[in-house]
């Protein structure tokens, strides 16, 4: 789904054609330990290895093949590098992969380095693994900001570029930038994606996880341990006492959904008996009003007879006729009385089934409010929409791919001295420590310092309540200038891009349109969709304009309530991405 051009040799073109039109997509080479050369983003399935040496299978002969082999090789290896590329090598030496003198633990965060050309993945300890990398060439270019690992797939292939070949690929956003497997020429030279060494690739996609935090700096930056009075210390007791507390929520959900579901029984029931109601009191008005009419006929008829005989006859007729009206009167006085019933009935069970609803759907909400407690928090607070928003992963499967995060907040947020840049940082709480957290912190922009922008935002007192006594290690805090990124959406946790760094990988791609909805409370009345927002322009947003400029916080939710005559029947349109992957 991703999607990165890779070159051969020194920016050249990776097409070339017989007379017969046959294409050979061989994308460059690498070496192989036997000594030989190996086409690097044709698919495994169509090479094959003969004596060590990569073949691409087509229907030249092995003479044929061999000559293109090795044009294609003494090509990359000879041709001078063009203006692009020239530009790109502005570093003196090359980055070397390394790996710290210890133990190793999970990874926490991921840092690109642009300037350096050069990844570092980190545990609660410091760097464990460090490798070259290459981000996007002009035009092209890799964002900067900050991301999360959103998608894996070991053996992926871009379709975009050819089916190249982008194995352990970690994706960080739905529009195609990811990290992957990769050849390195020692300059940024991919469409947007950053490669990794193709060993290193592979040793680390077995190690991270989905929600694992990737930074993005135009320059060298790093994790420094960092304490500050702002940053949240969880209640011990508070998080032991979460697990019992959500056990017993979650059994008073399963017994309102057990109640909903009985009521929702019930008002189909009722709708089913008061359906032929309305038609049977119509047809017997209609049945009287001819009788009625039939009646004042016979009264017509009695005074125009002229003979005792015809006297008689007529009293006789019309006798019968008041009595077929006297009969429908009752019958329906009876049919209306029933009407009322029914529908007295089904008025009660739609009431009843909305109430049990409105109870199911508030039990489940804190049920899983009581559930999302135990997973790490993640808080951005933007200069730009002066807003805090809060996100935790749910490790529910969303229906096209990915898991889907959940919005537990968004509330106004008071920062000093608004108009004056406050730079993006990052603050990790990396591990349990006596005090409560041990944390770091990572700066990417200019602005203030890292204290300097804590001591700048006032978080409200309620919003500490809620999520500090249960903050766990791995949960985050983010402060920027910047507003959520048009890619954040419900797949993904946030994702923020420096507006002032070049941004053509990304613009390039067109965002997945999704169903969203919004809140500006949160109080968890999440009803109605709209349409993903624009955050930003393909390279710039209305920050620019205005940094004042507010939105409404991206997240996926379901329709709640079953029994609103206005609800949408069917199945929800989850969007598909607009344009390759």
């Amino acid at each position: 789904m991703t999607g990165d051009g890779i070159f051969t040799g020194h920016g050249m073109t990776n097409r070339l054609k017989t007379a017969q039109s046959i294409r050979v997509r061989t994308l460059g080479f690498r070496a192989l330990r036997s000594g030989g050369l190996e086409p690097v983003g044709i698919p495994r399935s169509k090479l094959r290895l003969v004596g060590g040496q990569a073949e691409v299978i087509r229907r030249w002969g092995p003479a044929a093949i061999v000559t293109l082999a090795a044009m294609a090789a003494l090509t990359a290896l000879t041709a001078a590098p063009s203006a692009d590329a020239a530009a790109n090598q502005t570093h003196p030496a090359r980055v070397v992969a390394a790996t710290a003198p210890r133990v190793a633990g999970e990874p926490i965060m991921a840092i690109v380095s642009i300037q350096s050309q050069q990844v570092t993945f980190y545990d609660a300890d410091g760097w464990i693994q460090r490798a070259p990398v290459s981000s996007g060439t002009k035009g092209r270019e890799t964002p900067a900001g900050i991301f999360s690992v959103i998608e894996k797939d070991k053996d992926h292939h871009s379709s975009l570029y050819d089916d190249a070949w982008m194995p352990n690929m970690q994706r960080i956003t739905w529009s195609g930038i990811a990290l992957h497997g990769g050849p390195l020429p020692g300059y940024a030279a991919s469409h947007g994606c950053v490669r990794m060494p193709y060993d290193f690739a592979e040793k680390l996609f077995d190690k991270t996880r989905i929600g694992m935090r990737v930074i993005i700096s135009p320059l060298d930056a790093e994790p420094v341990a960092f304490s500050h009075p702002a940053l949240f210390v969880p209640k011990q007791k508070v998080i032991d006492a979460v697990p019992a507390r959500a056990e017993a929520l979650a059994r008073e959900a399963d017994a309102a959904a057990k109640v909903a579901a009985a009521a929702k029984t019930a008002f189909t029931t009722a709708k089913r008996e008061a359906a032929p109601a309305p038609a049977a009191v119509l047809k017997l008005e209609r049945l009287k009003s001819r009788a009625d009419a039939e009646l004042a006929y016979t009264d017509k008829v009695l005074a125009a007879a002229k003979t005792d005989e015809a006297k008689a006859k007529a009293e006789d007729v019309k006798q019968k006729v008041a009595a077929k009206v006297e009969g429908l009167r009752t019958q329906l006085e009876a049919a209306k009385a029933d009407a009322k019933t029914k529908q007295d009935a089904l008025a009660a069970a739609d009431a009843a089934a909305k109430a049990t609803e409105a109870k199911r759907v508030e039990t489940a909400k804190a049920a899983k409010d009581a559930k999302l407690t135990l997973e790490p928090v993640s808080v951005f607070i933007s200069r730009a929409t002066q807003k805090l928003y809060v996100r935790r992963p749910t490790h529910d499967r969303a229906p096209e791919a990915g898991e889907m995060f959940d919005t537990t907040l968004e509330v106004p947020v008071t920062i000093q001295n608004p108009d004056k840049p406050i730079g993006t940082h990052i603050f990790t709480a990396v591990a349990h420590a006596k005090a409560g957290l041990r944390w770091t912190e990572v700066t990417i922009d200019n602005g203030d310092d890292a204290k300097s922008a804590l001591d700048r935002v006032t978080i409200p007192q309620d919003v500490l309540n809620r999520i500090a006594p249960t903050t766990l290690p791995r949960s985050s805090i983010i402060i920027s200038d910047e507003p959520p990124n048009r890619e954040t959406n419900y797949r993904t946790e946030f994702v923020v891009v420096l507006n002032n760094q070049p941004q053509g990988g990304l613009a390039m791609r067109r965002p997945a349109e999704v169903p969203v909805a919004r809140s500006d409370g949160w109080n968890g009345d999440f009803f109605g969709f709209n349409r993903q927002r624009d955050w930003s322009s393909a390279y710039g947003d209305p920050r620019s304009s205005d940094p004042r400029w507010r939105g409404g916080q991206y997240d996926y939710q379901r329709q709640n309530s079953q029994y609103d005559s206005r609800r949408q029947n069917g199945p929800y349109d989850y969007r598909r991405q607009q344009g390759g992957w």
